[in-house]
């Protein structure tokens, strides 16, 4: 597990680097984080629980000395609060190298010194893409967790692509019911608006702000905690 954390802060820095180069440090900063975080929990819950890749070692993992709970845990503290508690001091380490060198490349004499120095700054953990991307780890780690027990090879294919399908099929079903009620329309979001033409202008429907916060706090907070506990619940099946 610490090889494959490994592995992929080299591919954090790498995409820091990489994007930094072609599009800039806040490009970087946002890209780096969207999908070291979530992504690469994704990635490593693939592996936390890939001993049924084969009846030997399937086995050999259920027959330790250890409660069912108790290897549940294991796995959940390594995805779950190991590999974000490392990534974050990693991409705050990183990040800060990068604004450091970036403002000691500032020629203090040039007239827009200030404005340079202060257009880039360390990326806020507390900002609002942060808050948005703290949900999609929970997410998606939720699920490589329960897929990585229900498909016992390639886990990680099989659970990203049948996340691409319920995904298009939830929007793609969305935007049918949007067009079947209100006829043309420019856009649609699940739970959220619909941006109907209005001549040439735009206008848009939106849920009331206690229902959106429903649906958005179900959406990113209770269904995650749903397929968290599912992991453990098959993890118990597969010790029968």
């Amino acid at each position: 597990m610490f090889g494959f954390t490994g592995l992929l802060l080299l591919l954090v820095l790498i995409l820091y680097t990489v994007t930094k180069s072609l599009a800039g440090i806040h490009a970087a900063q946002n890209l780096t984080f969207i999908w070291g975080l979530p992504g690469g929990s994704f990635f490593l819950a693939s592996f936390v629980f890939g001993y049924f890749s084969s009846n030997a070692s399937g086995s050999s993992f259920l027959t330790l000395p250890a409660a069912h709970f108790e290897k549940w845990l294991c796995g959940v503290l390594i995805a779950g609060i190991l590999y974000p508690v490392i990534f974050l001091i990693f991409y705050r380490i990183i990040d800060s190298s990068f604004v450091t060198l970036y403002h000691h490349s500032l020629d203090p004499a040039s007239p827009f010194y200030k404005q340079q120095y202060e257009s880039v700054y360390l990326f806020d953990f507390n900002s609002i893409l942060a808050w948005k991307v703290y949900p999609m780890f929970f997410f998606l780690t939720g699920s490589m967790l329960v897929g990585a027990l229900y498909f016992n090879k390639t886990a990680f294919i099989k659970t990203a692509i049948l996340l691409c399908v319920l995904l298009l099929f939830v929007f793609g079903l969305n935007w049918l019911m949007a067009a079947t009620i209100f006829g043309h329309i420019n856009d649609a979001a699940p739970f959220n608006h619909v941006t109907l033409p209005v001549g040439k202008e735009e206008g848009s429907l939106e849920l009331p702000s206690g229902t959106v916060n429903f649906f958005n706090y179900s959406i990113w907070y209770f269904f995650p905690a749903i397929l968290w506990l599912l992991s453990y619940t098959r993890l118990r099946e597969k010790e029968f």
